[in-house]
């Protein structure tokens, strides 16, 4: 699903990745640990088109995605990936419903096709009846719930999660860290998460290690 080859970034002077060499399959779950300022949110965003590398190849679902312009990127992302950061980043002026059917907006679906998806994604993740509430009104483990609703939309290939549970109570995080597992086991999802939290990591298929910008054993 994701084959990345020779990744490099620097921002000045500083070498943030040196050539790092990444590959997940369909329906994996990956957690990227580190300590902060090992260069794990920048890979993410590089996997995920956010940023753009020095140096390398990305391929992620068979497109070689940096070969794309800005408007090929810019579509790519909205169908083809979900971003579920620490900060669940929900509009404040719309409802629950209304922050998950806006990406499904931009990728041109009808009201009725957004709607209908949007409210059977909330009710699967337990939020049915909080879809007309915004998110002032919400606990911080539905605030997350809803951002993940909303990576999920438009169906995407990947799941890209940046400390998705660094914000929640043990218990909420508990009931988040078990949610990635059975959106895989039931959507067929592939998951790649960066997180600070040895629990998460042990649940992963595969856990690597980043250490001053490569993957280094633990």
């Amino acid at each position: 699903m994701i084959r990345a080859t020779g990744i490099e970034k620097s921002f000045g002077s500083l070498k943030v990745l040196k050539g790092i060499d990444f590959n997940v399959r369909k329906s994996e779950v990956v957690s990227i640990m580190g300590a902060s300022g090992a260069g794990k949110s920048t890979l993410l965003q590089i996997l995920g088109t956010l940023s753009t590398p020095d140096c390398g190849s990305l391929f992620i679902d068979g497109t070689d995605v940096l070969k794309l312009d800005s408007k090929g990127i810019a579509e790519f992302r909205n169908r083809k990936l979900g971003f579920v950061f620490q900060f669940h980043h929900l509009l404040p002026e719309f409802t629950a419903l209304e922050n998950v059917m806006i990406p499904a907006f931009i990728a041109g679906r009808s009201r009725k096709d957004a709607e209908r998806h949007a409210e059977e994604l909330l009710s699967d993740l337990g939020l049915s009846g909080r879809l007309t509430h915004k998110p002032s009104e919400l606990s911080g483990g539905e605030q997350q719930r809803v951002a993940i609703a909303r990576a999920l939309i438009n169906k995407p290939a990947v799941l890209f999660a940046d400390e998705p549970s660094g914000n929640l109570d043990s218990k909420t995080k508990e009931e988040l860290h078990r949610l990635f597992f059975e959106l895989r086991d039931r959507l067929g999802q592939t998951i790649v998460i960066v997180t600070h939290d040895p629990d998460l990591a042990r649940m992963c298929d595969r856990s690597l290690f980043m250490r001053d910008g490569m993957f280094v054993e633990e």
